[in-house]
């Protein structure tokens, strides 16, 4: 694994970000550091998975600057790994949990290489992690959601990098799941590297180092207590999704781009 990131992971300067014509960010900038556990919370349509997929660099900025690492994103591509919500797999195909977990290695060892000790080791060190080594000859089918989750965040932390993209890791979870997947993104952090997540939840935002709020644009973006302010939730939310100002309650519990 090359060495952690130091300063920004991310720096955007006037960034639209989109699909073919549909504009999912209007310009904004937007600054994510590296090393820390970044939140990216907004209610549905917001743009959250848009703007993963950009750091990503699995689209590229309709307009403005996008750097990440101090480079283009497709450069950066190979220190990042990326968990998305839903992963599909050919119907039919029968893979067993190891077998996906093994894919996480794909890019070091290729399609074609021979597994080297040291691959059989990550794997197994991160499904031990995650709880999924009983599971191992089992079918993703035969999985619940929560089992099934924590099945492709072991996948994602088979791979070498020093950056975990997540988009909205704990939703929808057991309890188990969800904070077996909550110990993993904090024990990330604590060895340096980066972890950037998506979620809809106030107190997930709250309990990480860095907050983008983001209403079909970046709204604001930095410590918690400075973005998570009602204000700001106000104009990202609008007055019908807020409720007893001052005990804020957000009801979004699903992102759509």
């Amino acid at each position: 694994m090359s060495t952690a990131m130091t300063g920004d992971l991310a720096v955007g300067r006037q960034i639209q970000l989109g699909y073919e014509r549909v504009v999912a960010v209007a310009p904004c900038d937007v600054t994510i550091p590296a090393g820390k556990l970044t939140a990216i919370i907004g209610p549905n349509g917001s743009g959250k998975s848009t703007l993963l997929h950009a750091i990503g660099g699995l689209i590229t900025p309709q307009a403005g600057q996008l750097t990440v690492a101090g480079g283009p994103a497709s450069a950066a591509r190979h220190r990042i790994s990326y968990v998305m919500q839903s992963v599909s797999f050919p119907e039919g195909v029968p893979l067993s949990v190891r077998e996906v977990v093994r894919m996480g290695r794909y890019p070091s060892a290729g399609w074609f290489g021979r597994f080297r000790a040291t691959d059989k080791r990550r794997v197994d060190e991160v499904m031990e992690r995650l709880n999924v080594t009983a599971l191992a000859k089992r079918h993703l089918e035969e999985l619940s959601g929560g089992q099934r989750q924590r099945v492709y965040v072991a996948q994602g932390l088979a791979q070498d990098h020093d950056v975990l993209l997540l988009d909205e890791p704990l939703t929808g979870l057991d309890i188990v799941s969800a904070r077996i997947i909550d110990d993993i993104i904090h024990d990330e952090t604590d060895a340096g590297r980066t972890v950037v997540h998506t979620t809809h939840d106030l107190d997930e935002a709250r309990a990480a180092d860095h907050v983008v709020l983001m209403s079909g644009r970046v709204v604001a973006y930095g410590p918690p207590e400075r973005v998570l302010t009602e204000a700001n939730l106000r104009e990202a939310y609008n007055l019908g999704e807020l409720h007893e100002p001052g005990n804020i309650f957000l009801d979004s519990p699903h992102e759509e781009c």
